[in-house]
């Protein structure tokens, strides 16, 4: 069975806005959540953000965890680069140190930084509004391919695709937005020391208008296993007045289409922890057939400030299992504060 790594959709997809924006909540975006095969160190968000008004005063996000609890971070705004690459085509995105680049839409992707990145631990980052002047040089330069067809939210299901339509969850979710499973390779250099390292991602393109306000948090899971087999979710919890959230999702065996799917057990989060969390998961698809999923935190990046009116948020590696398998994978997840326990 062949596998369509375009999902049938369009090549311009992939290619960035050419115009700054002015709509009020525009955004665009290209994220990816990376894992080393190792374990020795992973991403959990390496991001490039623009954002209207200020078009050309894009933000970087860029976070890596090691085992060990030291994190290092960087979310520093920058000039925004020229978008066209040696193709002619809006192939490029970034700005200050932090570019991505489409070498070929839906094949080959890259990642590259220089610079560096505030230094500190778990213990300390997870405190409210963390600050410090502690820098650590940091470079790296990713090739990513992907291996399971994208995900372009709101195509799962009728349901899905009526709550990305329109009203606040789509809004939460930020206009036309699709994420894909690759492997990657590359080279990274911190601690003054540069290794090769092979591993996976999750890569995230987003543009549309986007607004947080009231948003009342989301779990999100994804990864693909050596076999080739992969899953994703992404779920809000349930609303306020009881009636049913946007949850959606996929499982992949290995070939072929996405399955569709929701998650029916998920790991919402309740306080902040670095690692050793079981945050196993059971996905349903439509047929009633249930996948069982496990896993076990391996490392997190917390984000927690007291002015934001996004809710705190916990952005992680994980080593899942399924059916004896075993890989490394991205998690994210946020919650109400008052259903948080938060560090003093």
């Amino acid at each position: 069975m062949n596998t369509d790594l375009t999902g049938g959709l369009d090549t311009a997809f992939e290619y960035v806005l050419t115009e700054p924006q002015t709509t009020p909540g525009m955004q665009e975006g290209i994220n990816w959540w990376l894992w080393d095969d190792a374990g020795a160190f992973g991403m959990p968000r390496l991001a490039a953000e623009a954002y209207a008004p200020n078009w050309d005063n894009q933000q970087a996000l860029i976070n890596l965890i090691e085992p060990n609890r030291r994190l290092l971070r960087n979310w520093e705004f920058g000039h925004a680069h020229k978008v066209h690459g040696p193709d002619g085509e809006a192939s490029h995105f970034g700005c200050g140190g932090l570019g991505f680049d489409c070498l070929e839409p839906f094949r080959r992707y890259r990642a590259k930084f220089f610079g560096g990145a505030f230094e500190g631990t778990f213990d300390e980052m997870v405190q409210p509004n963390f600050k410090t002047q502690k820098l650590a040089g940091l470079s790296f330069d990713i090739e990513a391919e992907p291996i399971v067809p994208p995900w372009k939210q709101g195509t799962m299901s009728p349901e899905a695709g009526q709550r990305m339509a329109s009203g606040a969850e789509a809004e939460f979710m930020g206009g036309e937005r699709l994420e894909q499973l690759c492997r990657v390779k590359g080279t990274i250099n911190f601690d003054g020391q540069e290794r090769s390292f092979t591993g996976g991602a999750l890569r995230v393109r987003r543009a549309g208008v986007r607004k947080i306000e009231g948003f009342r948090g989301h779990c999100w899971q994804s990864t693909v296993f050596p076999s080739g087999n992969a899953f994703g979710y992404i779920a809000y919890p349930p609303r306020p007045d009881g009636q049913p959230s946007y949850n959606e999702g996929f499982v992949f065996l290995g070939e072929g289409e996405l399955i569709p799917a929701k998650v029916i057990h998920a790991p919402w989060i309740t306080d902040f922890r670095f690692s050793g969390e079981d945050v196993s998961l059971v996905l349903e698809t439509a047929n009633g057939k249930q996948y069982r999923i496990g896993g076990e935190s391996f490392g997190g990046m917390p984000s927690i400030s007291s002015i934001t009116a996004m809710p705190p948020l916990l952005q992680s590696i994980v080593h899942y299992e399924w059916d004896g398998e075993k890989a490394y994978g991205m998690m994210e997840r946020s919650n109400l504060r008052e259903r948080i326990t938060l560090p003093l």
